[in-house]
């Protein structure tokens, strides 16, 4: 995926640049996980190599907010209000984080050496998915000042825990000690991506509600 727009900050529009970082995010922990299963070390490498898109564009946004703030026109005034701008720039940061986190899912699958026992492998990939579709309704919800989504979000990620103790307590079964701490750090890291999945959603609301 090529980024573009990275010279001039006034040149990218915040809702697409957030748009863009979240495509290369989901594509990331997507593949993160494959990378994992499939023990493809180049396909880890390429992800890990993949956050420094991410975090250009969150730097991107960074600086276009700065500038606005100093007096410099907004590329979309005419769609997007100041607070509409801050809370988007609110929003980057979690992205950011979770492509963080895909990072360190592929640098650890790029390490692992014995194949992830198929019924711990099932669990992971469904709990990924999950959460990953949960942050894109959250996203969703933030562009559609949809305060309902936002909340059915967080509810849905709270009620996960569970499941994420369950993978843990399976994953201390295991026989290799190195295995079982690889797939503790992948688990944690799924966790931490859920969590801010709902810092988005929590974004979101308060968006909503201030433009009511």
């Amino acid at each position: 995926m090529v980024i573009q727009d990275l010279l001039n900050p006034n040149e990218l529009h915040i809702k697409k640049g957030i748009h863009r970082m979240f495509l290369i995010t989901g594509s990331m922990q997507k593949d993160a996980i494959r990378a994992l299963k499939t023990a493809d070390h180049d396909l880890a490498l390429d992800v890990s190599q993949r956050d420094d898109e991410v975090d250009r564009l969150c730097l991107l946004i960074s600086k276009q907010f700065r500038s606005i703030l100093c007096g410099g026109r907004m590329p979309d005034s005419s769609e997007t209000s100041i607070d509409e701008y801050h809370d988007f720039r609110m929003a980057a940061g979690p992205i950011e984080r979770i492509a963080d986190h895909s990072q360190r899912i592929a640098n650890v699958a790029s390490k692992i050496q014995e194949p992830v026992r198929k019924d711990v492998m099932e669990v992971i990939e469904n709990l990924s998915s999950t959460y990953m579709g949960l942050v894109e309704q959250a996203v969703d919800a933030l562009y559609n000042s949809d305060t309902s989504l936002a909340n059915q979000v967080i509810d849905s990620i709270d009620g996960m825990r569970l499941r994420v103790t369950e993978l843990h307590a399976s994953i201390l079964k295991l026989e290799s000690h190195k295995t079982m701490i690889s797939l503790g750090t992948i688990v944690d890291s799924l966790s931490r991506i859920g969590d801010l999945g709902s810092n988005i959603a929590e974004i979101a609301i308060n968006s909503a509600i201030k433009d009511k």
